[in-house]
Order: C-alpha cells, then sequence, then structure tokens
C-alpha cells in the first residue's frame, strides 16, 4: 500500500481558504499495482477543468490514479464517511461536494474519507463500471485500516452526490462480490456499506422511463439503510430517489425521504436561502437518530 506524500500536491487539489478545520492526515492510492484499464488504454494527464466564471465549482478530469483521502475530526466518534463527489461520471466537483463535505463530517465526529475515482467514463454503455470497481477497493482498504485511523470497520457509510449519488447506490448492490479480479492482500473486508446518503442522485431511471428504476437496482432485506434529498425541480429527474424509497418500504428497511420543492441540482454545500440548502443539517440528525454519531 503506497502513501502519497506530500500529501495535498500530489492529491491534485489545495484545500478551500474557508475548510481550514478539516485535518487531511493519510493520502493512498487505491490500486499499487496499477488500476485495472483496458489494453492499450491511455489518457492525458489529470487536470482542473478551467473555470468559466469566479462563481465555478472547482472540477479535476482525467482521473487515472484513484485514491482516498482521509479527514479526521478533533473527536472522533467511531463512524467513518466515503464522499463521493458528482459530475456525470465525467469530472469530479472535488471542492463543494468533496473537501467541503468532509470538512463538515468532521464537525460531527465523523472521519471524511474523500475518494477520487477515475474519470471520464471508460465505458459510455456502463459509465459507472469503473467508478464501482474504485469505491469497493476503497471500502476494503477504509475498513482494513478503520483501527490505525480512529474508527469502527461497522460503521462506514457513502455519500455521494449526483453520479456520486448513482455510484453509492451501485456500490451497495453487489452484496461484497467484487466487481473486478480481488487481491488477496487488499480484499479482504466486507465491500458494502453500512448505510447511504445519496443526494441528488442521477441516473437511477430508466432512460426511457423516468418513471421506472433501472433493473438492477434491487433493494433486499439485507440493503444498507438511505436518506436520500432531491429537489422537485431537479433536472435530473427526482422521481429515481421516490421510487428507490417505495423499494426500500417494500422490503422493509429503514429510509428517509427528502423531496424539497426547489433547488435544482448540483448545490453541494453551497449556501442559499431555500430549504433544500439545510440539508446537512437534517442528513445530520438522520445520522443522529440512527446513533451513527454515538461515541463508538
Amino acid at each position: 500500500m503506497k502513501k502519497l506524500t506530500p500529501l495535498l500536491a500530489l492529491f491534485g487539489f489545495a484545500l478551500s481558504s474557508q475548510l481550514v478545520a478539516a485535518e487531511l492526515s493519510t493520502v493512498l492510492e487505491l490500486w499499487p499495482k496499477g488500476a485495472p484499464e483496458a489494453e492499450g488504454f491511455k489518457m492525458e494527464a489529470e487536470h482542473e477543468v478551467p473555470k468559466k466564471s469566479d462563481t465555478d465549482v472547482k472540477r479535476v478530469t482525467n482521473v487515472t490514479v484513484p485514491t482516498i483521502a482521509v479527514y479526521k475530526p478533533e473527536k472522533p466518534n467511531g463512524t467513518a464517511v466515503i464522499v463521493c463527489p458528482g459530475g456525470g461520471y465525467s469530472i469530479l466537483a472535488i471542492e463543494h461536494e468533496g473537501t467541503q463535505v468532509c470538512e463538515w463530517l468532521n464537525t460531527l465526529g465523523v472521519t471524511g474519507i474523500l475518494l477520487k475515482y477515475r474519470v471520464p467514463a471508460r465505458d459510455k454503455a456502463d459509465p459507472s463500471k469503473v467508478p464501482v470497481q474504485d469505491l469497493q477497493r476503497a471500502m476494503g482498504l477504509v475498513r482494513k485500516n478503520a483501527e490505525a485511523w480512529g474508527f469502527k470497520a461497522d460503521r462506514v457509510g457513502v455519500l455521494g452526490f449526483s453520479a456520486g449519488g448513482n455510484l453509492a447506490v451501485l456500490g451497495s448492490l453487489h452484496a461484497n462480490e467484487r466487481t473486478y479480479m480481488v487481491d488477496p492482500a487488499l480484499d479482504v473486508e466486507d465491500a458494502t456499506p453500512n448505510f447511504l446518503l445519496p443526494i441528488y442522485p442521477a441516473y437511477l431511471t430508466e432512460k426511457e422511463n423516468g418513471f421506472v428504476l433501472r433493473p438492477e437496482i434491487k433493494v433486499t432485506k439485507t440493503s444498507p439503510p438511505v436518506f436520500l434529498i432531491h429537489a422537485h425541480d431537479d433536472p435530473v429527474t427526482p422521481t429515481g430517489s421516490a421510487l428507490l424509497y417505495l423499494e426500500y418500504k417494500k422490503a422493509g428497511v429503514p429510509a428517509e425521504l427528502h423531496i424539497f420543492a426547489s433547488g435544482g441540482h448540483g448545490y453541494g454545500m453551497r449556501k442559499g436561502d431555500k430549504p433544500v440548502f439545510d440539508w446537512p443539517q437534517r442528513a445530520g440528525e438522520w445520522l443522529r437518530s440512527a446513533g451513527w454519531l454515538e461515541m463508538k
């Protein structure tokens, strides 16, 4: 397992000036022997996408070396959350859906673990294929290092935005069946999260019918509890979240769904005057009521 130094430089982004409390303690490459790619695969170097305006969000693309970055809270409560930024499986909105989320999690006593998964999509027909591999490997490594990083291996959730929310859901479907060739040294721990927080998740419904879940999305009695956020006016249809909630209800698995009247898409940790911008408070309440913020 390879530790990258200096941490900030090699992770490919700097902390926002507003994010001074989060302690970035460790960055690990997910695939020390190289990420599994198609034969002959080549891509230009990872880079930040130029901003079109001062209000544009920070985005990175051409990720070929996926990593996890561990942000430790001052007073850990034994819970960790892997954060999956959105970006349509094309880019990663690495700041307002990434580092800033880890900052917020730290205020709750939760260890934030930022997943920089591979983008853009390698397979347009199955854009989530490679990111699911990265999330599964990340989950195993996180649990493998849980004691050293200050949390419990059975208290690891996944929070994702948009495509990252889709990734969070898909990563919970395989019941610890890896979607890649297993490395016995690295893929020992269970890859299924203990709970999910998909925030305005994308791509949950069929392309031809936005009122039908994709057939591979099946909720069972062993599915992890879920907390869902969406806005009614989100162009990435909220019906996916509603349908997923109904499947949870049918299966008898704990679930909470909030659909706000307005707010659009892609707000992440941004501040605003609409109720949807208070989703972190609602998420914190859910985490507390479910026992994930209790000291363990």
